[in-house]
């Protein structure tokens, strides 16, 4: 991963699901639109190419990990070449609602070798700045419950870790959560408490956005 040199200046925002990622970039998107800039949002698997693809051999358990591996980076790259690229070399503020370190986490969990899923996004530029939201398990499992009930594959039940929906979410979200950590330091992250409110982790979020700013843009 080398840096990018492009106008604009790439977010991103990390964490597992529920995490509260999505408001995260909701709440600073307006904020940057009310300060004049020109704001783009990419989402994990939300490319015309394949997140439709992807969605359909999850529920038909299709594929293996390398091969699902593939089709997420297959869909990275698209949005990359096609939204997120020209937009920074437009000037945009892109943020990204997670980038390669959500399939470093969940790839490796699932058995794929991180030397192997890191050479598929070598290409990717870095970052200007990473927040993490940092969400204990006890937390997670709390919102999942309340939101939507245990999800097969985010509960890592492909896997085969336990046929308990609940034991196996604890352990599988664990690891995740465990690969995550050691990226704080490897990558730079900005750590962020998950459990404060959602005024208070934007308003961290915004100060820290708006400091990077002022260094890109004035």
């Amino acid at each position: 991963m080398k840096k990018h040199g492009y106008k604009g200046m790439l977010v991103v925002v990390e964490g597992t699901d529920f995490a509260g990622k999505s408001t995260q970039i909701e709440l600073l998107k307006k904020y940057l639109e009310c300060q004049a800039f020109g704001v783009v949002v990419s989402e994990w698997k939300s490319s015309d190419l394949i997140a439709s693809v992807i969605d359909d051999a999850k529920d038909r358990n299709l594929f293996n990990a390398n091969t699902f591996s593939l089709m997420y980076a297959a869909d990275f790259a698209y949005r990359m070449e096609n939204h997120v690229i020209p937009s920074l070399e437009a000037g945009f503020v892109v943020l990204m609602d997670r980038y390669t370190y959500t399939a470093y986490a969940r790839d490796v969990v699932r058995g794929v070798k991180p030397a192997w899923v890191r050479k598929l996004y070598d290409y990717a530029p870095v970052p200007d700045l990473t927040f993490y939201l940092d969400l204990p398990v006890k937390s997670l499992m709390k919102r999942i419950i309340a939101a939507q009930g245990f999800d097969y594959y985010e509960s890592g039940r492909d896997i085969g870790f336990s046929t308990d929906f609940y034991e196996s979410f604890k352990i599988y979200q664990t690891k995740i959560l465990e690969e995550y950590s050691k990226m704080v330091d490897e990558y730079g992250f900005v750590k962020v408490d998950g459990n404060k409110s959602i005024e208070d982790i934007h308003e961290f979020i915004k100060d820290k956005t708006q400091k990077l700013l002022k260094t890109k843009f004035e």
